[in-house]
């Protein structure tokens, strides 16, 4: 699908509130009045056409109910029907929302940022291990106020470079493990982010028991897949203190000792989530020149069963020195999360520390398949990141954490313990034991576990891979950035 502001076009697309029809012109207003076949509600589109005309309605519900979220499902939604119907270009006006709706985040640049991000969802496919089909492409025309023309050129290559880092982490986490184990993750990563300034430092199983990553070894003992530790410096911004993102990456996890059954283990090829949102994120930051410098840090390995394995009730040590009594060898996430976390906080020194991972089952049971669990040492940089998802779409809850659950965290014959057996707040505690690796520098776990892999498509998000939090975690970056600044100045 191709997207810009220039260029002729066979189907005229217009969005409407349902409280606001008046504005439709009077024979079509006439015809939907007798035929309901359109009523400008939030989940209907209307396509008319003819030999003679091509016209798309769409519809957004109350004008005081609308949001920049149903302008995204809906622009998803227009797209699938303009291939549905054969519609090969259309124009689209992007009306006043602001005046239509009295809602400040429908200005005109949010605005082309959800019909840009729906549109473009709507043409994701991976289609890697299938027989490819070659589809007619979509040429889009926004036709945005005068004026509005530079500002809206931005915004569309924005959004378009964003959903690049969306869709490279979709791909990535839809890869199989066969195909996807940590050197090629590596290898993916040095091919991509070197293309957008990023360089990439890749160390091997030597390089990390140099560095005395006893942890992140220990799960990768079982492997025959030699564990990678990737840095991926982006830092267009000489001497700035840059931002950290950590991502657990374990390429395949079978729970090692504390096995899973093999329904459990086969959609275990997206435990590398949180790594690949950090590629993709980092991909999108440099397609977009966000001058902010990040440092994206992943333990990839494969938690695995052999006769060197590490085991349930094994004390094993750490980067940091901290002992570690595993007491279940499917929490393995954040043992490795320990060393990537210690390594962020004391050879990078960043501002703050935002580590995303696909890391508990009881962040599922919490908060449902669709948000991610925030836990958090700093309310300003928690504050932050859910503004980010809200204005995102990408919905955030944060949970707090106590101190009989830090007790809880606390070994007996360990500095600290894996697993929590009893008490519940399994998505708290695993939080808790990370907040012990990161030296106090200010932290925000995520807990991506439900919506980064889904059994179904809903919204505007496919089947399998969603490609979240990149959204979020750009959008928290680009807003302590400078390019904001230059954004808005526009």
């Amino acid at each position: 699908m191709k997207i810009k502001l220039e260029g002729s076009f066979d189907a005229s697309v217009k969005f409407f509130f349902e409280d606001q029809l008046d504005s439709l012109e009077k024979n079509y207003y006439d015809y939907f009045e007798k035929t309901k076949v359109f009523s400008g509600k939030k989940d209907e589109i209307y396509c008319l056409v003819g030999p003679n005309e091509q016209e798309v309605f769409v519809g957004l519900g109350k004008a005081d109910e609308s949001t920049l979220q149903i302008l995204r499902k809906q622009s998803y939604a227009l797209g699938k029907s303009l291939k549905e119907h054969k519609i090969s270009s259309a124009g689209i006006e992007v009306m006043d929302f602001k005046s239509k709706t009295n809602n400040r985040d429908f200005c005109a640049l949010k605005a082309v940022d959800a019909i840009v991000e729906g549109l473009l969802q709507s043409a994701y496919r991976f289609d890697k291990y299938v027989e490819k089909t070659e589809d007619e492409e979509i040429n889009i025309v926004l036709q945005v106020r005068e004026g509005y023309e530079e500002k809206a050129k931005r915004s569309i290559e924005e959004t378009s470079n964003l959903m690049e880092g969306v869709f490279l982490t979709r791909d990535l986490v839809n890869t199989p493990s066969n195909d996807m184990y940590p050197e090629t993750l590596a290898k993916a990563a040095t091919e991509k982010l070197s293309t957008v300034g990023v360089h990439v430092k890749i160390y091997g199983k030597k390089q990390i028991e140099e560095m005395g990553m006893e942890a992140f070894l220990s799960v990768a003992r079982g492997s025959a897949k030699e564990p990678q530790f990737i840095v991926m410096e982006y830092l267009p911004v000489e001497g700035q203190q840059p931002m950290a993102i950590v991502g657990k990456g374990l390429t395949y996890d079978s729970g090692g000792y504390a096995i899973k059954p093999a329904s459990g283990m086969v959609t275990m090829k997206c435990d590398m989530g949180g790594a690949a949102s950090v590629i993709g994120t980092l991909y999108a930051l440099g397609l977009n020149k966000v001058k902010k410098n990040v440092v994206g840090v992943v333990a990839a390995c494969e938690n695995m069963i052999s006769g060197d394995a590490y085991k349930n009730g094994d004390i094993i040590s750490s980067m940091k020195g901290s002992t570690i009594e595993i007491l279940n060898t499917d929490a393995e996430g954040r043992v490795t999360l320990a060393d990537s976390l210690y390594y962020a906080a004391t050879k990078i020194d960043p501002e703050v520390i935002i580590d995303l991972a696909t890391l508990t089952g009881a962040a599922i049971v919490a908060v449902g398949e669709q948000s991610t669990i925030l836990i958090s040492n700093d309310d300003e940089w928690a504050n932050r990141v859910e503004k980010a998802g809200d204005d995102m779409g990408e919905y955030m809850v944060r949970l707090p954490m106590n101190e009989e659950l830090r007790e809880a965290v606390k070994g007996d014959v360990s500095t600290v313990k894996n697993s929590v057996s009893s008490g519940g707040g399994g998505s708290i505690t695993a939080g808790i034991f990370l907040e012990h690796f990161v030296e106090k520098k200010p932290w925000v776990h995520m807990d991506i576990a439900g919506p980064a892999y889904s059994s179904s498509a809903y919204s505007y998000l496919p089947k399998y891979a969603t490609g979240i939090p990149v959204k979020t975690l750009y959008k928290t970056i680009f807003d302590q950035s400078s390019s904001k600044i230059d954004m808005e100045e526009l």
